[in-house]
């Protein structure tokens, strides 16, 4: 089976995809001479990404990089799933403290309970460690990126950082400050963490540069989506993960709840099941992740999560050369 099917989606013909987004023109091949999505003259391609056999990403680390505890769980979290199961490792970023958003009888509480969710949330995504960065929830736009910048380079070097999942910093109609300052951030940190001019004192720590070379950056709004990656068969595990932020997720406990109520009321809603356990991962799955269905019909998937995708350079030099050079 071929590992992709290539959905052709021209700038001029409307790539910009959001939650709206329809099919574009006929399957047709191309050369990915851009890295993944992109061509050599800058024309975009929907690439239509299906489960891969085997562990094709074995010894490869990726960094999934939120401001919020749910915002990698609700966007991406199938993606993260199927690459893990795929051969990648992987850590959890959490760049905000969490403290304005959620259940809790103080700040402190809110916190603590967003900071237990997000570890769980890692877990069931499979990925191996959390580093929180801590800064104000909501209050990141008035923080130091520099220093945010920083950091995120340290991380990169020190965990071999290989790809990112984050925030489409080009994303358009965002508006929630934590989440263009954290894509801003990341961007720029993925970069310059090749580079041995960036903070050297980093090796003589023991570090080394080390480029980041894929990216998979996924937004709330429209984006320039160039690929769609098929998480049909994630899709339960997904939902899994969602109902792990109960203090501020769209799912959590969201459906045990609403099926309570319904029965006060001397109602019930079929697809909630008859237990709290099916009630939140089908609401989850159904209802607060809808998106994902929608989006997967447009593709002839089950369900589907949308991205901006940037794959390693390719230089068209050195592809010509290897293509044509001749003995002398």
């Amino acid at each position: 089976m071929n590992r992709r099917r290539f959905v052709g989606a021209t700038m001029a013909g409307g790539a910009l995809l959001g939650a709206a987004a329809q099919p574009q023109a006929p399957a047709q091949q191309f050369s990915e001479a851009g890295g993944g999505g992109s061509t050599a003259w800058g024309i975009e391609q929907v690439v239509v990404e299906p489960k891969r056999e085997g562990k094709p990403h074995q010894g490869k680390m990726l960094a999934a990089i939120q401001p919020h505890t749910d915002d990698i769980a609700i966007f991406a979290g199938g993606t993260v799933l199927k690459l893990i199961d795929e051969g990648y490792e992987g850590i959890l970023i959490n760049l905000s403290n969490d403290e304005m958003a959620g259940s809790g009888a103080s700040f402190g509480e809110v916190i603590a309970n967003n900071e237990r969710d997000t570890r769980e949330v890692a877990r069931r995504l499979g990925l191996k460690d959390v580093e929180f960065l801590n800064y104000r929830n909501h209050l990141m736009d008035g923080a130091q990126i520099l220093e945010m910048r920083a950091r995120l380079i340290y991380l990169f070097r020190l965990y071999k950082i290989d790809t990112i999942v984050v925030y489409d910093p080009s994303g358009l109609y965002e508006r929630n400050p934590d989440h263009y300052v954290t894509a801003k951030a990341v961007e720029a940190a993925a970069w310059m963490c090749g580079s041995k001019w960036d903070y050297p004192e980093h090796f003589k720590a023991g570090l080394q540069p080390h480029s980041v070379t894929e990216r998979y950056y996924f937004s709330r709004g429209p984006q320039l989506v160039n690929r769609v990656e098929d998480i049909s068969d994630y899709m339960d595990r997904k939902a899994y993960v969602n109902v792990a932020n109960v203090t501020q997720g769209p799912a959590g406990n969201t459906g045990s709840r609403l099926r309570r109520e319904l029965a006060a009321r001397g109602k019930q809603l079929p697809l909630l099941g008859d237990d709290d356990e099916t009630a939140d991962l089908q609401y989850a799955k159904h209802l607060a992740l809808r998106r994902d269905r929608e989006q997967g019909l447009r593709h002839g998937l089950e369900y589907a999560e949308y991205f901006h995708y940037i794959g390693p350079p390719r230089s068209y030099a050195d592809q010509y050369v290897a293509e044509n050079a001749v003995d002398l």
